[in-house]
């Protein structure tokens, strides 16, 4: 069903003050839900089908993503997700010295439970350093790992003798860090360790001078080093006004992930336009265009770091790839959303929007109309 604009906004308002009031969708509601997604979502997919048509040079790194500049500075991180055997995240602080409102756990960062005094959690398990040697002699060794979860500054001394066991076994590591607390001696244990790879979530600080000066640093000290921040208008604001100086560090990627929200975060950008990629991820509809349009004066500029597009299609082909290298069935993934039901009022503001437009509208067919099943 190609349903109008006027009639998804009428259904949505509807199927909000249902949730509201803890009612659950029939299957025929569920039904026209689905379809005022599709709107939305064929909308937005044509809008970035533009903007990526005017990106000079940009590239496909084998169907799965897209970026503009030179492959030798692609992240390897990024490759080990997308062609490898995916993230292989490594847990261990659960705390942050941030409350980005962008963060996946926004309100409940006091809430986090802890790892346990020494000891690493990966794939689901608990170990203790000296368990490497045992996992890595029973299962099959990993493309790569990374460190994630929440902030490894806030206890970076315990990951060094970690990082450099993980490194004589011969597998890329790669670390996620806001930069806020970290310091040049630490950069450089870091680099001595083995560490191949940090990336500065630099939307954290909003471009802090300090953080930028600690992503110049650690190129000194780490092979690849880059920024991976969700984009968000503020952060996308920051950066143009900083770009010449972020440049200027010498770093070797930037990695523009598309936001994507949950339950925690959500509220924070209520109000945007939204969408939904593949009944999964709901997103702010300014991100991707955000990112594209910083793609394009990349290209435009030649600057001489990679610039990635970590969009929402980007994770569904990482989480493809992923169950494929686990032996999955055919078409199974581990994309999915992060709201157990369709947060409807969410798309209020983009159904509401006279600027945005779907592409084609048909009346609803006899039975589907509004009287006919919803009231």
């Amino acid at each position: 069903m190609y349903i109008s604009k006027h009639d998804s906004l009428s259904l949505f308002e509807f199927f909000a003050s249902l949730q509201e009031e803890g009612e659950m969708l029939t299957p025929r509601q569920t039904e026209l839900a689905y379809a005022v997604i599709s709107q939305i979502e064929l909308s937005v997919q044509s809008l970035h089908e533009r903007l990526i048509s005017e990106i000079p040079g940009v590239k496909t790194f084998g169907g799965r993503t897209l970026y503009v500049g030179s492959e030798r500075h692609f992240p390897r991180g990024c490759i080990s997700c997308l062609k490898g055997t995916g993230l292989g995240a490594i847990r261990k602080s659960n705390r942050c010295n941030a409350a980005c409102p962008f963060c996946y756990d926004y309100g409940v960062l006091d809430q986090i439970p802890p790892i346990g005094e020494g000891m690493w959690e990966i794939g689901g398990t608990k170990y203790r350093e000296e368990d490497l040697e045992l996992l890595l002699k029973i299962q099959k060794r990993p493309s790569g790992v990374a460190y994630v979860y929440l902030e490894p500054f806030t206890e970076i001394e315990k990951y060094y003798s970690f990082i450099k066991k993980v490194h004589s076994f011969g597998i890329y590591q790669h670390l996620y860090t806001n930069g806020i607390n970290a310091h040049k001696d630490e950069l450089k244990a870091l680099g001595e360790a083995g560490l191949d790879e940090i990336r500065f979530n630099l939307g954290a600080s909003m471009c802090a001078d300090r953080v930028i000066e600690n992503i110049r640093a650690a190129k000194d000290y780490i092979p690849m080093v880059g920024i991976e921040t969700p984009m968000t208008e503020d952060f996308h604001a920051r950066f143009i006004e900083k770009k010449d100086y972020i440049l200027s560090t010498g770093l070797d990627f930037i990695n523009l992930a598309e936001l994507h929200l949950n339950p925690n975060n959500l509220e924070n950008y209520i109000g945007e336009n939204m969408y939904m990629y593949r009944h999964g991820y709901v997103s702010p509809i300014a991100s991707r265009v955000l990112t594209l349009r910083t793609m394009k004066l990349a290209a435009e500029e030649n600057w001489a770091c990679t610039v990635h597009d970590c969009s929402n299609r980007t994770k569904f082909a990482r989480d493809i790839n992923l169950k494929a290298k686990e032996g999955a069935w055919f078409g199974a993934s581990a994309y999915g959303c992060e709201f157990e039901e369709i947060p409807f009022a969410a798309f209020l503001p983009v159904l509401s929007d006279d600027s945005f437009s779907f592409l084609r509208e048909e009346p609803l067919p006899e039975g589907w109309r509004l009287g006919d099943i919803v009231v």
